[in-house]
């Protein structure tokens, strides 16, 4: 993985280098290209300004003028010649010329072939009315740079100097612009490099630390967190992460190893009391008269062990990815009906009473049948187990928003407070509350997972005595057509 961020990191300071270079290649030459006119068009002027120095008013010749102020004149003209490849021309209103056209012929014919008489002329009349100009033109040879100021006496333009060279003597070539480009180049890597470095080591810091508690975890310790605080806002997200993950796993395991804590227990008694009782038979401990007593036990403690085995495969194929509910349409009243005549025993045994309230009978739900009667079997078992002689048993049902809710309550001696959060934690028993009968401690985690693949809750109610434990179901559709799926 380092390898690559580094790689990243490789091609990116090479492409920002790259596009710095060429940006800044750009505004260098542009740079030069506006120092270079400027400097032209200063030149034009102090030629101008030399000009007016001749008193053209006069009638004297500006180029028959033999005087100091001519010759500076004239080796200013071979200056800018000399540096640019210029042509220069110096013209006044009465027609009188200057120029360095014999010069420019014999260095650059091709560039003194290209004149245009006719772009000059425009030129000029332009800057005979006062104005500069400063033109780019295209030509035989190649683009033109053409500048003009006038020169003036008393604030009267008395004539134009017009300067123009090949656009390369003011663009510059490439090869002057290599070592200011490699210069930039080499300071474009450098700065990019640099923030690059700080910046994928700020990322690089959290990512060790990430790598360190990912195989710490694998190692078994689940209580690794990362700090989240000081971080890029997307690798803070990437850590909150990973501690959400952290502390889910951390609690699996917590649970995984409870769950095997308690399957082992739960599994180990009835097996110690089966092996000893068994044993005791073998070798006599126990006489032949009392083995009728004793098998008994063995068979109690065989469907104990039974019913736990059943329970946690009931568990294990609800908790697969792929369990998922055979819905049909059913009266759930009806259902509630048969599960009472099922224990009409255990009841008439026990001298109970069992009240029915149903406020909405029928009342049709959208369920797996199979799987809600093994809700109701377990509550109302629930119900006789923990529920004292000539006790009561209320079923009830009612509308609640298109669902159907179902309450199954006793008047027993109820459960503490501080039992109430772990009703529906796997093995959980209140045995401190239901002082009579034994159970596995799984049949309400088995309710709340069959009502959770239904899309639907089972809750303990607050009541004053006893016991209430109500669960929803989807209504029907009221033309009673099945429906394939559940919203």
């Amino acid at each position: 993985m380092f390898a690559r961020i580094m790689a990243v990191v490789t091609a990116v300071i090479v492409l920002l280098t790259i596009a710095f270079s060429v940006l800044g290649m750009v505004v260098v030459r542009d740079q030069q290209m506006t120092a270079r006119l400027d400097s032209l068009r200063q030149e034009a002027r102090d030629i101008a300004w030399l000009a007016a120095q001749n008193d053209l008013s006069s009638g004297m010749i500006l180029f028959g003028y033999t005087g100091d102020t001519q010759r500076y004149l004239q080796r200013r003209a071979a200056q800018v010649h000399e540096r640019y490849g210029a042509y220069l021309v110096v013209v006044d209103r009465w027609g009188r010329v200057m120029d360095n056209f014999s010069v420019t012929l014999s260095d650059n014919p091709d560039f003194a072939a290209s004149l245009s008489t006719m772009e000059l002329n425009d030129a000029i009349s332009r800057v005979l009315a006062g104005e500069e100009v400063s033109l780019r033109t295209m030509a035989d040879s190649g683009p033109l740079f053409t500048v003009g100021v006038p020169f003036q006496v008393n604030q009267r333009v008395l004539g134009a100097v017009l300067i123009q060279t090949p656009a390369q003597r003011v663009e510059g070539g490439w090869e002057e612009l290599v070592p200011r480009i490699v210069l930039m180049a080499v300071l474009a890597a450098l700065v990019s490099g640099a923030v690059l470095f700080f910046l994928v080591r700020r990322i690089m810091r959290p990512l060790r630390q990430l790598t360190g508690a990912a195989r710490a975890m694998s190692a078994g310790d689940f209580t690794q967190r990362v700090e989240t605080e000081r971080m890029v806002p997307e690798m803070a997200e990437v850590a909150g992460a990973f501690n959400t993950m952290a502390a889910r796993i951390s609690e699996n395991e917590h649970n995984r190893r409870e769950f095997v804590a308690n399957v082992s227990h739960e599994l180990r008694s009835p097996i110690t009391s089966i092996s000893g009782f068994v044993q005791g038979m073998e070798d006599g401990t126990i006489p032949p008269e009392e083995h009728p007593q004793y098998l008994h036990l063995v068979r109690t403690e065989t469907q104990r062990l039974s019913k736990l085995i059943s329970d946690l495969l009931a568990l294990s194929r609800l908790e697969k990815d792929d369990a998922a509910p055979q819905w049909s349409d059913f009266d759930i009243c009806e259902m509630l009906r048969r599960a009472v005549i099922r224990r009409m025993g255990d009841l008439e045994r026990k001298h109970m009473d069992v009240a029915c309230d149903f406020h909405a009978d029928p009342c049709p739900v959208h369920a797996d049948a199979d799987r809600i009667e093994q809700v109701v079997v377990n509550l109302v078992d629930n119900a006789i187990k923990f529920t004292p002689e000539g006790g009561r048993i209320t079923l009830s049902t009612a509308e609640r928003d298109g669902l159907c809710a179902v309450t199954v309550a006793d008047n027993g001696p109820g459960i503490l407070p501080e039992d109430r959060p772990h009703v529906f934690d796997r093995f959980f028993t209140a045995d401190r509350a239901h002082t009579a009968g034994k159970g596995t401690g799984l049949g309400l985690s088995i309710c709340q997972q069959i009502l959770a693949m239904h899309h639907q809750s089972i809750r303990l109610e607050d009541t004053a005595e006893g016991a209430a434990f109500t669960f929803t179901l989807q209504r029907a559709a009221e033309n009673g057509n099945r429906r394939d799926s559940h919203a």
